[in-house]
This record gives structure tokens, sequence and C-alpha cells, in this order.
């Protein structure tokens, strides 16, 4: 049964290399939340009974997804920008999330967090949280108050990080154990993902048993891979009977055996490159934390071409910016430097890095970025009038939304079919931020 059909200039990707575009097209939402049909004419779909919305001159496109992100980061964006990983990671990063222990600033700092998601349009999220179990359900709470979707996880760590992030094997199992008894819900918008940090801060008994609980409950697993040379030879030296940082992963259960996305992946290739294709592990790429932290740049186009699944990253605070639609913009311009090396290997176009951000991120959600039958109705709908649309086509209206547009433009958001609400901001932070 129909429960709304939405009017507008609709545009989607269904296939990788071009845009679908519906002028004054129609999209019907049933009352699942689901899209059940796309057409450029109401008499092509059964609108009996169903209320019509008509949006005008505006976009529908679907809604951004982040695939790595660390919530408890977003009061450093945008500091700390002159260090690379390690030290970054020791003298920033792992002080501020020692600060979750404490649940009411937590909730400050995560209220903060969403209410930028939402302002950009991400509905769906694949979040890192921290150690403590509290916080990490405060955050999934939040999600489903907001109702956005998420894989949330609670950081499993215990080496090298201070002793106030360190939880041993035994409370890390039991706090995921009691976040996955209270939030593993089938078809659930917030449910838990298996989050061992990386691999220099997990012994392998810890690594053996987030590849344990990956495996009984059948979640799905997030992690960090060959991000930055300094770390990959750590690796090798704590992992020496691997064949590669993936491999070292793959021996624990935790490289594809559930469902896997690995952030970063810039110096994967070769045997690691293979072993991600035959495992299906999802990169998300993360082009501004790359930049930032001085990885490199991950070789997105070889990705692409060889089949690998990928999404985009906005990955706070080694990224600045939790902006989607800006990912888009770096991921082509990192494909445009790695093609000055090599004019065999095209550029990304925004058709390509469009199909990345919302079907094939979407992917690891479900049926999840398009308006094709039976995808869950994550959308957006843009008001592009302040960047003179009536010069341009649809297509060019859409890039220069993506290029030049912010959060003023995004009028409506959806998740499953629902509009999103603006999320609540703590009253403390409202008045000393």
């Amino acid at each position: 049964m129909i429960k709304k059909i939405y009017k507008a200039h609709i545009l989607y990707t269904r296939e990788q290399s071009r845009f679908e575009v519906l002028e004054n097209g129609y999209v019907a939402v049933g009352a699942d939340g689901c899209v059940t049909g796309v057409a450029a004419d109401l008499a092509s779909l059964d609108s009996e009974d169903a209320e019509i919305v008509d949006f005008g001159d505006r976009l529908l496109i679907p809604a951004m997804n982040d695939m790595h992100v660390h919530a408890p980061q977003v009061r450093n964006q945008g500091v700390a920008m002159d260090l690379e990983l390690l030290p970054w990671l020791q003298n920033y990063t792992f002080p501020e999330e020692s600060k979750y222990a404490d649940v009411r600033y937590a909730e400050r700092m995560y209220r903060r967090f969403l209410h930028t998601q939402w302002l950009f349009g991400t509905m769906r999220s694949v979040v890192f949280g921290t150690v403590h179990t509290e916080s990490t359900r405060l955050l999934m709470e939040l999600y489903q108050e907001a109702g956005m979707g998420a894989l949330v996880g609670k950081v499993a760590m215990n080496r090298n990080c201070p002793e106030t992030l360190c939880e041993d094997v035994e409370a890390a199992v039991e706090g995921n154990e009691r976040l996955i008894a209270e939030f593993n819900q089938p078809n659930a918008l917030v449910r838990p993902i298996i989050t061992p940090r990386f691999v220099p801060s997990c012994t392998p008994e810890l690594l053996k048993a987030c590849g344990q609980l990956a495996a009984k409950y059948q979640l799905p697993v997030q992690s960090h891979l060959s991000e930055n040379m300094s770390e990959i030879a750590w690796v090798a030296e704590l992992e020496p009977n691997s064949k590669s940082y993936g491999d070292a992963y793959n021996r624990y259960g935790l490289f594809g055996q559930t469902p896997t996305i690995m952030a970063h992946c810039v110096w994967t290739k070769g045997e690691e490159l293979e072993l991600m294709k035959r495992n299906g592990v999802m990169v998300a790429h993360c082009p501004t934390s790359n930049f930032n932290i001085a990885s490199g740049m991950a070789p997105l186009r070889i990705f692409l071409d060889e089949g690998l699944r990928i999404g985009l990253g906005s990955d706070i605070s080694g990224g600045h910016d939790l902006n989607m639609f800006r990912m888009l913009v770096y991921a082509i311009q990192v494909s445009k430097m790695h093609y000055q090396h090599d004019h065999n290997k095209a550029f990304l176009t925004l058709p390509e890095v469009f199909w990345i951000a919302t079907k094939s991120a979407g992917s690891f959600f479900g049926k999840v970025g398009s308006f094709e039958s039976g995808y869950e109705f994550d959308a957006l709908v843009i008001d592009d009038s302040v960047l003179y649309p009536a010069e341009y086509s649809l297509v060019e209206r859409l890039e220069r939304f993506v290029y030049l547009g912010d959060d003023r433009q995004i009028e409506h958001r959806f998740c499953r079919g629902l509009e999103i609400n603006e999320p609540k901001l703590c009253f403390d932070y409202c008045h000393n931020y």
C-alpha cells in the first residue's frame, strides 16, 4: 500500500557511471518506508489513496552515508592537523576519548555530533564510539531518538594506549554483550558493530575475542587498514606470521567472515587487495583524513576497477569536515592527482562518486542509497534557488550543490521513509558553546 508520493526533480544512480534523471518526476513510498515505484509521470504509479507531496522546483536525491566516523572526536575537529597518525593519536585523540568515562560529557558532545550530521544530510553512519559501555549505549540511544540509522561500535583496545582506555579482554566482551543484548534487533535502524580499534591497540587474545563475538552474533566488523606506512611496519612487527595487515585481521575472523568495512586502505595492494576482493571487504575512503595526517592518497580508481566494495567516510577528527558532499569533491580531486601519475587510470566522475556515496555505501546497511523499488527511502530535498538553478541542467544543478552548497540548501531529510526533524542539543551546550 502506497503511503506517500513525492514530486520533484529526481536524481539518483542505479549504475556507477550515470545518473537517472526525472524532471518533475515522482517517487512512491509505502507504509514500510520503502520505495514502491519511481516514474516520470503520476499515471505510471498507483496513486489511489496516496498523499501527494509536491516539492516544486527542488532536487530530490538519496541521503548521504558516512562509512567511517569517530563520534567522540567531534571536539577535536580542525585541531592538531600538523601531526601524523601515531603522535596524533597519543597527544590528542586518546586524551579526548578518555573524557567519555563521564556520560554527561559524552551526551553534550554526542548531541553536538549528531546535530551536525543531521545538518549535512547524513542519515546512515558506521561509527566508532569509545571503550566506555555506558557512553556507547548513550550514543546508540541518541541515534534512536533522532531516527537516524547507524552501526555503532564499542571500541576494543588493550595495549599501546593510555590506562584510561585500556580494557581487559573479559571486560571488553562483557560490555559488548550487554550492548548486543539490548540493540541487536532484526531490522533495527541502530545496531552494534564489532570494533577492534586497529591491530596495534589489540592483543591477539582481544582480536580473537572480537572475531568470536562477530561470529557468535553474526555482527559486522569495522576497523582501520593500511593507513600509514609507520603503522603498517608496526603491524608487521606485532604480527610476524601474517602475510599482510589485512591477513592479520583475517587470521582472527575479522576480515569478511561477517560484513566488514576497513577504513583508509591507502597502501593496500597485491595479496591484501586480493584478499579483500575474495572476502568482500568494503573500503571506507577518507580523503580529508588521509591528507590531514599525511597518510597518502588511496587508489580509489584501482579499487573501483577491481570490483571492491567502496564507501566514503568523514573520519573526523583526522578528517576536519562532517559534510559528506565535500567527500565526493575530495575523492574526485584525489583521483585526479593519481591520474597525473598514470593517465591509463581515468579520474573519477561525479556519477561514480555519487554512486559510491549512496548506493554502494548504502549496501552495507541493506537496500539503501537508491530510489529503485524495494529500497528504503533515505532522501534529501535540496532547495538550490540561491545557486541560480534556472541557468543549468538538473545534473549541473546537483554538481553545483555538491561543490558550492551547504546545509542551508537541505530543506527536508528522510530516513527509512520518515522525515527526520532537527535533533536536540544539550541545554548547557546551547548556552556555553
